[in-house]
């Protein structure tokens, strides 16, 4: 759950959402980079006097050249090993069916008989004391730890989104559509999220609350 007056991420609790912020920081690393070089280059130049050299600097242009082909190598490489983790599905131990409605999300174990339900969020005069307002809803959704997890997402009036932040989640429900994404939780606790597609006028009262806990406890 994110703090007041948090700038980062808030703290993963996935192996995805791990990978992703090792590679947002690597990206932040190389983009300082690039602009600590631009304004030393920029500095020099306003500082020094303009001279016949660098009229014909083949040098400078090779140099130009091949250097951003190599920064965007380095960007694309973890990248595209992130999407391949992330579309990577291999026998989950648990398959869910998240359903996006106007507004609240209907929720199906396909691996039981008859277990379906529907999570509203909590409203505000009926919040229990300590838990999060607009984000607390009155089923949650509970799955085992360490285990892979498999959830299709699908809508059935309009266009929903089916995230979770500190999972690395964020799959969209399309009406007459299927999608799937996957993600293994590390350690127990209860994960908030929201409904991240505008799909009307209470887009925001739609939340989505994942509680891990250990498997004998499931």
């Amino acid at each position: 759950m994110a703090n007041h007056s948090q700038f980062g991420f808030q703290d993963a609790s996935s192996p995805i959402m791990e990978e992703l912020v090792e590679f947002h920081d690597h990206a932040l690393m190389v983009a300082l980079a690039i602009c600590s070089l631009v304004l030393y280059l920029l500095t020099l130049m306003l500082m020094e006097k303009l001279s016949s050299n660098t009229v014909d600097a083949q040098e400078v242009e090779l140099i130009w050249t091949i250097l951003p082909a190599i920064v965007l190598i380095l960007l694309a490489l973890p990248s595209l090993q992130i999407l391949y983790m992330m579309d990577e599905i291999d026998e989950p131990d648990l398959t869910l069916k998240a359903i996006g409605h106007q507004w609240y999300w209907t929720y199906e174990y396909t691996d039981f008989k008859d277990l379906t339900f529907d999570s509203y969020m909590i409203p505000t005069t009926d919040l229990p004391l300590g838990h999060f307002r607009l984000l607390e809803v009155d089923h949650r959704v509970v799955i085992p730890m360490e285990s892979p997890i498999r959830i299709i997402v699908t809508a059935g009036d309009v266009l929903h989104s089916w995230a979770v932040p500190t999972l690395g989640v964020k799959t969209d429900a399309i009406p007459g559509r299927l999608n799937q994404t996957s993600f293994i939780t590390t350690r127990p606790g209860i994960f908030y999220g929201q409904c991240s597609e505008i799909c009307g006028a209470n887009h925001s009262y739609m939340p989505i609350v994942v509680e891990s806990a250990p498997l004998p406890h499931f």
